[in-house]
Formats: structure tokens, C-alpha cells, sequence
């Protein structure tokens, strides 16, 4: 393609408004721009790349046996209600009423809507196994939009969908996602971790995220670089590291002390002048509407969503201020759980063996020192709170590092969640129904882009890998007014269109450094310049990555681009 044909609006400086560099730099190449909060334009550029990016997907899925198929995303609520996602989803669900008041909401994922399709269509076990998917724009009423892409509410989604007739064809077809997925990630160029990971409002047995490293991302991966063990950190499974301070020792009883004002772990840590791990924490939640107490060592914090999967309620909430008052009799911050006997207490397994600690007295601005677990109360022991960086990795005993991560794709074992909820059953082999079990599977497209990005990147702009740039290489004619090199770029560019290189000619009348500057912002991964050396044969071939600039006889540049770009 001619560059002084097409729309390409760069910018020179970082919009105010952009914080992460795939933002900034997806704005100042001319890729996106903003309709509204997380609603953005795809321009031509962001186009193209996002259209290789789907064929990467589209060639993987296909490869392992998958349908490509095309669903509504307006749906009607009735589905969303059979399965309960209609209210556990809460306003994350865009929803909406068609002119007769009939419920409707804007598909985020379609598992509602494909499994319908398999409950009207699949009778009997000589239909299964089936891998159904598709890529389609998805919505979410994302609360707080931000970092360009990466959080917005409206997104391109590759989602598949697998249809089985026991937890054998569901490992199988698992399996076929997990190596397709790798497969995806390594064409598309990202350096990419794979991590055990919690299930949220899909539901499931297992699930698997593939993530990228990258300050801009949202979720945390507890990593250990000694043997490789990797997850998210709602999943994360660790030995905490001990406590600052040994546990007084002896059989003592619970004592009370007065800590006027001193409300928080810090704030008594400070008065008592013992360490935030001599203490136990009180939160007090309220799961599938009963008040649960849950412990935790004072300086742990709790993982949510293994609370909710051990209560088997992901949407339960803090308790009020009321419901505590009239519960304890005391307000937060000086609770505990001596003498606790209207609700369940569960404690964190850091709690176990622990002597002799603080925790609230259930009267407000009092504590009690010598409370020991187990003893002084009793209580389910679970896996409660949330890996911490310097935890110590329970498969090798090395530590763990923390990193920020962008989700760029997630993989579940759904079961029957679906399956059994709507109503789908199958006759097996000996004439008796059966309910199939399912697998759900998703890859973020611009993700993808976004990602690459963050990963590679320098203050000139994106340098983005080949398979995924909008272009592979730009002909860069130093001086278009010069015949020579005009008609000796335009010979380059025609020869890499012959050998099916995606090439951009630069025959704008612009100043070499002009030039220069927007091939490197857009991220065209190679630059063949053709100046004052074509009066002795030769080109200029440029790597966007390493700078390095090789002097290449004309006729050769072509293919040597391609030999680059295998």
C-alpha cells in the first residue's frame, strides 16, 4: 500500500489522558481513537493488525477440529436466568428492554447461547465430541474503563465451547485448547506464562490463564523461578513466611487490655509494640445471607475468592456496621473470636499452631493478649489468605516472586454447570439420557496487540513482531523528489508484493527523519531506505528492534526481507 494514501493520523506527544504505553502509543501511531469511556475506534492500522491476529486464531482453532460459528449478542434474559448468570453477573451485564419491556442483555460470553443451540440439536453420544466457537465484539458495563484497550466495555473475544460425553473427552478436548493457545501466543511473538487460576462467576474444576508480564496489567501471578510453579494469586497455594516475632511460650489464658482509639492491625501493632503477625485478624462476612467470622494472621490478607469457594458463595459481602454491632456488640476493630458461639468461624492455616497471640475482645476499644487457636476457640482450618511476594513455594521451598500480569487468555473446565442448569442431555451408548459435560475457552484479540506492545516497545514507538504489525516492511524513498530513488522504491516495493511480503511504500513529501520517526512509531518491524547509496547499488535494511542498519545490493533487499521475516 502508498502511505500518502492512506489515513495514518500520528501524533507527536503522549495524549494527557493516556497512562500505559500501549495506550499512549496505540493513540499516537493513529491505531485508535476514543468514542467515549472504554468505547474506542479501530483505525486502519489497528485494523489490519487485529485481523492477522484473528487469522493466527482462527488457523489454531481450526487446526484442532473446531467449528467457527457466529452468535447473537443481544440476548434475550431468559437464557442468562436458566443458568443464574442473570443476577450473579450484577451491572457487569449491560441490560436492556425492547419496546414490549422484554428483558435483553449485550452477550459478555456465550455459554448460555451455545449451549441452547447444543440442548436443541445434539441427541445422542454419536454427536459428541463438538468444539463450537467464534470471534465476536463482547460487552461488559465496566465500571471504572481505563488503560486504553486493556479495560474497556466493549471487546473482540475469541470464545470456543466443547461438548463431551465424560471428564475423559473433557481432559482431551482441554488438552487441544491448551496447546492450540500456546501455539497462538507463540506465532503472535509474546513471551507469555501459563497459570493455575480460579474459576470466578464461570464456574468449574479447573481453569488456566495465559498471562503477560507487564506493569500495566491488573492481575497479580505468584511465579517461583526455581521449579516453574505459576498462579494467579486468588489461586496461589504458599507457606507464608514466619512470623516477625516467636510466640510467647506456656499455657496462658486470654487477658484483657485496654487499646483506647486503636482500631487497626497497624495502629495496635504500634501501641503494644509487638510485630502486625503476633496478631489475628477479624473479618466478619455474610455468605449465602449468614454471618461467617474468618481469622487470619495481622499481616495476611484474605483471597476472596477462596472464601468464596469454601463458603460456595462467590457473591457474598462484608458484613454492615450494624449487623456487626448487633452481632458482637462491639464495632469493628476490636472483634475476635473468643467467646463467639452465633456463627460458623473459619481461620486461615497460618493460624494453626500459633500460641499466645492478639485479638479483639468483642467490647469496643479493648483487646485481648495470650489467645490461642484451637484452645481459646474453636475453628475450621482452611486455606484463607492470599500468597504474599517471599512466600515460600510448596513444591521446591524456593521463594516466590509477585508479578503484575496482563490476562491475555483463560481456559475452563466448565462441567455441568451449564449443561445440567438448561437442561441438556444426550442418549449414550445404551439408551439411557445423560447430561454432557462442557469446557469454555477464551482469548482477548486486542488483548493480544496490547500486550505485544507492552512488551515491546521503546521511546520511538511500538515495535511490534511481524506476524501482527499492519505491515511488514515500509520502503522508505530518502528523497521522493530524487527519480531515481522513487523509481527504485517503487521496483522494491512491487518485488515484495511478488514474494507476499506486506509492504508499505512511503512516497509522502516528507523529510527523511519524518519518515523515519513514523515507521518506527507504528511499530513496521522492517525499513529498506533508499537513498544517496543507490548510485552504487545499494540499500539500507533496517531492524526495528536491534537498530542495526545492513547495506544490501537492491536487487537483493526483497529477499533478504523475507529470509528475515521465516
Amino acid at each position: 500500500m502508498i502511505w500518502s494514501k492512506l489515513f495514518i493520523p500520528t501524533l507527536r506527544e503522549n495524549p494527557a489522558e493516556a497512562e500505559v504505553p500501549s495506550h499512549q502509543l496505540l493513540l499516537r501511531a493513529g491505531y485508535i481513537r476514543q468514542l467515549s469511556a472504554g468505547i474506542y475506534s479501530y483505525l486502519f492500522l489497528a485494523q489490519r493488525s487485529l485481523l492477522k491476529i484473528t487469522q493466527i486464531v482462527r488457523q489454531e482453532m481450526d487446526a484442532i477440529g473446531a467449528q467457527e460459528m457466529l452468535l447473537p449478542a443481544l440476548n434475550p434474559a431468559e437464557v442468562w436466568q436458566e443458568s443464574g448468570r442473570w443476577d450473579i453477573m450484577g451491572d457487569n451485564l449491560f441490560k436492556l428492554k425492547d419496546r414490549f419491556g422484554r428483558d435483553l442483555c449485550l452477550g459478555m460470553t456465550h455459554e448460555e447461547v451455545m449451549t441452547t443451540i447444543a440442548r436443541g440439536e445434539l441427541r445422542s453420544y454419536k454427536q459428541l465430541p463438538q468444539i463450537w466457537y467464534q470471534i465476536q465484539t463482547k460487552f461488559r458495563d465496566e465500571p471504572r474503563p481505563k488503560s486504553g484497550l486493556l479495560r474497556v466495555r466493549q471487546f473482540i473475544m475469541k470464545d470456543s465451547y466443547t461438548f463431551d460425553m465424560d471428564a475423559a473427552g473433557l481432559d482431551a478436548a482441554y488438552d487441544k485448547h491448551y496447546q492450540a493457545y500456546c501455539r497462538i501466543f507463540d506465532r503472535c511473538g509474546l513471551e507469555y506464562m501459563v497459570v493455575e487460576a480460579h474459576s470466578g462467576a464461570m464456574g468449574g474444576s479447573q481453569s488456566h490463564e495465559f498471562m503477560v508480564a507487564s506493569d500495566a496489567g491488573e492481575d497479580f501471578v505468584a511465579v517461583c523461578p526455581g521449579c516453574g510453579y505459576a498462579a494467579n494469586l486468588e489461586k496461589a497455594v504458599a507457606a507464608p513466611q514466619p512470623p516477625a516475632l516467636a510466640d510467647p511460650e506456656g499455657d496462658r489464658a486470654p487477658e484483657e487490655f485496654h487499646t483506647p482509639g486503636r482500631k487497626t492491625i497497624a495502629e495496635v501493632a504500634e501501641f503494644t509494640g509487638l510485630p502486625e503477625s503476633s496478631q489475628m485478624k477479624s473479618l466478619v462476612l455474610v455468605a449465602d445471607g449468614k454471618p461467617v467470622l474468618v481469622m487470619l494472621r495481622g499481616d495476611h490478607q484474605l483471597s476472596e475468592a477462596k472464601f468464596g469457594m469454601i463458603a460456595n458463595d462467590p457473591e457474598f459481602r462484608p458484613a454492615q456496621a450494624d449487623e456487626i454491632q448487633a452481632w458482637f456488640g462491639a464495632a469493628a476493630g476490636s472483634l475476635g473470636p473468643v467467646g463467639v458461639k452465633n456463627m460458623p468461624i473459619l481461620a486461615d492455616r497460618a493460624l494453626e499452631g500459633r500460641r499466645n497471640m492478639i485479638a479483639g475482645a468483642n467490647k469496643d476499644d479493648h483487646h485481648l493478649r495470650h489467645v490461642t487457636p484451637g484452645e481459646d476457640f474453636r475453628a475450621e482450618f482452611h486455606d484463607l489468605r492470599q500468597v504474599a511476594e517471599g512466600d515460600v513455594c510448596g513444591k521446591c521451598g524456593g521463594t516466590l516472586d509477585v508479578r503484575k500480569t496482563v490476562e491475555v487468555g483463560h481456559i475452563f473446565k466448565l462441567g455441568y454447570k451449564y449443561s445440567e442448569s438448561m437442561g441438556l442431555r444426550v442418549l449414550n451408548a445404551d439408551g439411557k439420557e445423560v447430561t454432557p459435560i462442557m469446557g469454555s475457552y477464551g482469548i482477548g484479540i486486542e488483548r493480544i496487540l496490547c500486550a505485544a506492545i507492552e512488551l515491546f516497545h521503546d521511546k520511538d514507538g511500538m515495535i511490534l513482531p511481524a506476524a501482527i504489525a499492519p505491515f511488514q516492511v515500509v520502503i522508505t524513498p530518502a528523497n521522493n523528489s530524487d527519480g531515481a530513488q522513487a523509481e527504485a522504491a517503487r521496483g522494491i516495493y512491487q518485488q515484495c508484493l511478488a514474494l507476499g511480503i506486506d509492504a508499505l511504500l512511503d512516497d509522502r513529501d516528507e523529510r527523511p527523519g519524518v519518515k523515519f520517526k513514523d515507521a518506527d512509531l507504528i511499530g513496521v518491524p522492517w525499513r529498506i531506505v533508499v537513498g544517496k547509496k543507490l548510485a552504487s547499488g545499494m540499500v539500507e535494511l533496517v531492524d526495528r528492534k536491534t537498530r542495526q542498519a545492513t547495506d544490501v545490493a537492491v536487487g537483493e533487499a526483497p529477499a533478504l526481507v523475507k529470509q528475515r521475516l521465516r
